[in-house]
């Protein structure tokens, strides 16, 4: 009887033992479980703003540069002298109160560096008009193109290509424009019915030209 006694007493010991073995590893797993598989938040998006593509700057043309006019220096008695006015006219002299008319030929010359002129007949109260300029070699072109199309040519006036000589009436005043080593001349008045009418005061001024 005894043996039984410690055999089911020592059984008895081993169960408990096993059984908190038991408990203890479920534990264990449960709490494992719950380290190694957290519910996770939802992840969160923010929206982002969204950026226009990148565009290569452009560059700015470069402006292609023009040749500027000349300066014409001369004096009113250096385009025609007293003695050049005295020999085509004795009753002509100097205006001084003359000033090309807007958006005349003469204002066209002034604005490119040259010089108008004004000459009046002290008896009958006529003016002759001498402007002379050296425009850029471009702006040149561009005059003689217009003039040989709008005016007839005058030979007299000087030999082409050096000189090319032109005359039309405008404005009931005859106009001769002439154009000579760069140089751009204009000789205008009522005065001129015809182009020999100009021609003393056009071969005097083409005379008193500086060297190209």
């Amino acid at each position: 009887m005894v043996a039984t006694s410690r055999f089911t007493h020592s059984t008895t010991r081993i169960g408990v033992r096993a059984a908190a073995v038991i408990v203890a590893g479920m534990l264990s797993v449960a709490g494992l479980s719950a380290c190694t598989n957290p519910v996770a938040p939802a992840p969160s998006h923010k929206p982002t703003a969204s950026k226009p593509p990148a565009t290569k700057p452009t560059a700015t043309p470069t402006p292609t540069p023009t040749e500027p006019p000349t300066p014409v220096t001369l004096t009113c008695e250096q385009v025609v002298t007293p003695q050049q006015l005295y020999d085509f006219n004795p009753n002509y002299g100097t205006d001084p109160g003359y000033a090309p008319e807007a958006s005349s030929l003469q204002a066209a010359i002034v604005s490119d560096q040259g010089v108008a002129c004004g000459f009046l007949n002290q008896t009958s109260n006529a003016v002759i008009e001498v402007a002379i300029a050296k425009p850029a070699e471009s702006s040149m072109t561009a005059r003689k193109n217009t003039t040989a199309g709008a005016s007839q040519v005058v030979p007299t006036y000087g030999v082409p290509p050096t000189v090319e000589g032109y005359f039309t009436v405008t404005g009931g005043a005859g106009q001769a424009q002439i154009f000579s080593n760069g140089y751009w001349i204009v000789l205008q008045s009522k005065e001129f019915a015809e182009p020999g009418d100009a021609q003393p005061l056009a071969a005097a001024v083409l005379q008193n030209l500086p060297p190209a």
